[in-house]
């Protein structure tokens, strides 16, 4: 439980620590946006302060050849000067395509009004003149560079974070992959020898009812060995008859559960024909029974029921128990998560699997409230 929080908490602890770097990023590019423009506005001062002098006094020819530099020096920077009658007197910087049109030089200059109020130069025979200028093609570019710096990075780190999680899922899938072999593996050694001495106790007394049920769980323990065998491999899909299946799940189940529960089974009265791997299939229903009997205590009853509806098969078990809160049916398939003092919480997550790789189908929670019980439901889809 401790480590569940834990992880959640390093989980949010990285997500802000990205979109605040993400923020920073956007917040510092934008600055400096704001400083290239502020600086572009002083070179427009500038130009605009060397023409008003040189409309104001008759410059000597040094400060002519000084005022033509500062005019040459401006080689990104549109600007267009129009006179009172807003007809065009110099530009600069403007697109060629428009350089002997005054009507679109015109328009040019009033649609920079947008941007910068036009600045005034007063001449001396009262035909006043008037600068417009507008942010340089590299200012209007990197204005938008924030956002798609922050896009960038942002994506980067979404995928950085599934990448680790898809690693570490498939790390975790490996994992259980070989526990589950090396289990099957432990339990094939004394598993032979059940059978050898139950071989040895048949011939001393074939008809004890006990050897009969002993040779049934040990029938029982081959299968869930083979079970086990099973993870980490692609199962071939060979049983049909899913009736079959659940009935003789079912039937195992019922005789091996507390006579305190009331276990009974719905089946459509026709063959339901779905490929599906029956070893595999029935480990998913005990793995739910036995969740049911746990929840209730020991008490209670179970209903399994298979029904069809439109192009699918669906296998409710629905028991009376305790329910579960919205936390605990939001985290009931996740691996190691269990409500249980004792278990390692593997059963729902591999019927998970089970369930959504081997069958193409879907397990989840139809129904759950704390104190009324919860339903279970796998859909399968039909031939």
């Amino acid at each position: 439980m401790r480590k569940s929080i834990l992880a959640r908490f390093n989980n949010w602890f990285i997500f802000v620590l990205m979109t605040l770097v993400v923020a920073v990023i956007v917040v510092a590019s934008t600055l400096f946006i704001n400083y290239l423009k502020k600086e572009e506005i002083k070179r427009v001062d500038i130009l605009v302060s060397a023409l008003k002098f040189q409309q104001e006094v008759t410059p000597s020819l040094e400060v002519q050849e000084l005022i033509l530099k500062i005019y040459s020096s401006n080689t990104t920077i549109p600007m267009i000067v129009l006179d009172k009658q807003d007809r065009p007197m110099v530009h600069r910087n403007i697109s060629k395509e428009i350089e002997n049109d005054t009507a679109k030089i015109t328009a040019l200059a009033k649609k920079m009004a947008k941007s910068y109020p036009p600045i005034e130069i007063k001449v001396p025979d009262g035909n006043n003149q008037f600068v417009y200028y507008d942010n340089s093609k590299l200012l209007n570019t990197l204005q938008y560079y924030p956002y798609f710096l922050g896009l960038f990075i942002l994506s980067y780190l979404l995928f950085t974070f599934w990448f680790l999680k898809t690693v570490k899922k498939t790390d975790e899938g490996y994992l259980w992959a070989g526990l589950a072999k090396e289990t099957a593996h432990q339990i094939g050694t004394p598993l032979s020898s059940m059978i050898g001495w139950m071989e040895i106790m048949k011939l001393e007394n074939p008809e004890s009812e006990g050897v009969s049920e002993i040779e049934k769980d040990i029938e029982r323990l081959k299968t869930i060995s083979e079970r086990f065998s099973k993870i980490g491999s692609v199962p071939e899909l060979n049983d049909l008859n899913f009736n079959e299946t659940i009935r003789e799940n079912y039937d195992y189940l019922k005789s091996r559960i507390s006579k305190k529960i009331n276990f009974t089974l719905h089946l459509p009265t026709y063959n339901i024909l779905v490929p599906h791997n029956r070893i595999l299939m029935s480990w998913v229903i005990e793995n739910l029974v036995k969740n049911a009997v746990d929840a209730m205590k020991g008490e209670g009853s179970i209903l399994m029921s298979v029904f069809e509806r439109n192009k699918n098969i669906l296998i409710e078990v629905k028991d009376t128990g305790g329910g579960m809160t919205k936390r605990q049916a939001v985290n009931a398939f996740k691996p190691g998560y269990s409500t249980k003092k004792r278990g390692w919480g593997l059963g729902l997550s591999l019927a998970k699997r089970v369930v959504q790789e081997y069958h193409n189908g879907d397990i989840r929670i139809s129904q759950t409230e704390p104190g009324k019980g919860t339903t279970f439901r796998i859909m399968i889809k039909k031939m």
